[in-house]
């Protein structure tokens, strides 16, 4: 069953281009104090609609089109005024310096500018609530841990989604339960349609028997980590096993896939690398002026089954941390940042993420993809194999300059050793290996621009 409404994403887009056009025509309204003649509307409709286009796809970019969580909604106003005023900024630039239609609508822009601004918040901020859906079936987990917690939060306070849990068990207090009172008389007793469980629960399987009749009964089953997926687009590292990556995870991805990859993977890696040579004396100076020191350093890191590989870098702190790492024994309290600082032009590279210009030098040799999870250093890697379940399988692809993880992961382990992070990092790293494909790579692309752009993302 569908949980997470796929349409919302269209009905958003739709809407969207509905506020677009009426308010070009509220503009002309205003502007001409009538109700504006059909033939001029239209003449100014053509050139307002590449504009429109170009406004979809910032907006796609800016994440607008994305799932509506909690969490999400919580920043959602301040990502839509950010999002809006650049997209102001882009129309004026659009009509006084593209003036390819012969239009430059100077006071009916400036209407339009004010009319739809506060038109496309509203419709952003309180409109997109008309997509809740109406009935709520009610539903049981069955679970443990922080995911339990996060999926009843989640849905519980959410009405875009078609579920309520009005019952909730967490299954490390199974014990000697009784399952006939504590489950399936609840499950009769509160007219639950929809059970979403976890299925991997090595307890709970001797129980999946019990559960079989239900089927007769017009129940039906959600597994919880695909539920967990669907909604926060992470893999739930508590809630999956062996058995879940046998099934979810293959390297027979299609060659066409693979193919295509790498052919764009030459195509940018030679015509960006090209491109950026511009910037190599301005970087060199820079680097140089600050304190003399090499301008690139080497980095070893683990890239395709386990090979390692040698990445090339613009140097950002005060030393080659690579060759400092090899004596340095990574534990949880070890922070390679209180002897090795970020220079200043440093702090510029990596925010901006111009330190990673070399690397699409690896990206032509094949050592990198442009998209993927982040190669790791091989010390930690080291203490993540022993104490990150599942961790090596993010070595199974080729890592890229960026993925995933790089944008929707919030507090990226640096330097030092991290184990809860990298396990959160690990769980959208996983979230790609499994979905990975085109569309899923061209999104991460775009995203990846953005973070570049507003220097977030790192």
């Amino acid at each position: 069953m569908n949980v997470v409404s796929r349409k919302e994403p269209w009905l958003l887009l739709l809407g969207d281009i509905v506020i677009f056009v009426v308010s070009l025509w509220l503009a002309l309204f205003f502007r001409l104090g009538e109700i504006p003649a059909n033939a001029l509307f239209m003449d100014l409709l053509l050139p307002f609609s590449i504009l429109f286009v170009v406004w979809c796809f910032i907006f796609f970019i800016s994440g607008l089109y994305e799932k509506h969580t909690i969490t999400f909604s919580n920043h959602l106003p301040s990502r839509v005024l950010n999002t809006q005023i650049f997209n102001c900024f882009l129309a004026v630039v659009f009509f006084y310096f593209v003036p390819y239609f012969g239009v430059t609508p100077k006071v009916i822009l400036f209407i339009y500018i004010i009319i739809s601004l506060p038109l496309i918040s509203i419709w952003r901020i309180y409109g997109q609530k008309i997509f809740g859906l109406k009935t709520r079936e009610p539903a049981m987990i069955l679970g443990h841990g922080s995911e339990l917690s996060f999926l009843l939060q989640e849905v519980n306070n959410n009405n875009r989604y078609g579920l309520n849990f009005v019952f909730s068990f967490d299954l490390d207090k199974l014990g000697n339960v009784d399952f006939q009172k504590e489950i399936f008389e609840k499950i009769k007793s509160l007219n639950i349609s929809v059970v979403v469980i976890d299925l991997q629960n090595e307890n709970l399987k001797k129980k999946l028997a019990n559960f079989y009749d239900l089927l007769f009964s017009k129940v039906r089953f959600v597994d919880i980590d695909n539920l967990y997926e669907d909604i926060f687009d992470r893999v739930p590292l508590s809630l999956i096993s062996y058995g879940w990556f046998l099934q979810n995870v293959s390297l027979s991805q299609s060659v066409a896939y693979d193919v295509f990859k790498r052919i764009t993977d030459i195509f940018f890696a030679f015509t960006l690398g090209i491109l950026s040579l511009v910037l190599y004396p301005f970087i060199y100076l820079a680097i140089k002026l600050e304190d003399y020191g090499p301008v690139f350093i080497t980095q070893e890191r683990l890239g395709k089954n386990n090979k390692l590989i040698k990445i090339v870098k613009f140097r950002t702190m005060s030393f080659n941390d690579n060759e400092e790492v090899k004596k340095i024994s990574f534990d949880k309290t070890q922070d390679l940042r209180k002897i090795n600082k970020i220079t200043k032009v440093g702090s510029f590279l990596r925010k901006s993420r111009l330190d990673e210009i070399p690397q699409l030098w690896n990206v032509w040799r094949g050592d990198l993809s442009l998209i993927g999870p982040r190669p790791e250093l091989p010390a930690l890697a080291m203490i993540y194999e022993k104490e990150v379940p599942y961790y090596n399988v993010r070595h199974l692809i080729t890592p890229g300059l960026s993925g995933w993880a790089q944008l929707y992961h919030e507090n990226h382990p640096h330097q030092g050793a991290n184990t809860e992070e990298t396990k959160n990092k690990l769980s959208y790293d996983l979230y790609y290996v499994k979905n990975r494909s085109l569309m899923l790579d061209l999104k991460i692309a775009l995203k990846t621009i953005k973070a570049m752009l507003s220097q977030t993302g790192r």
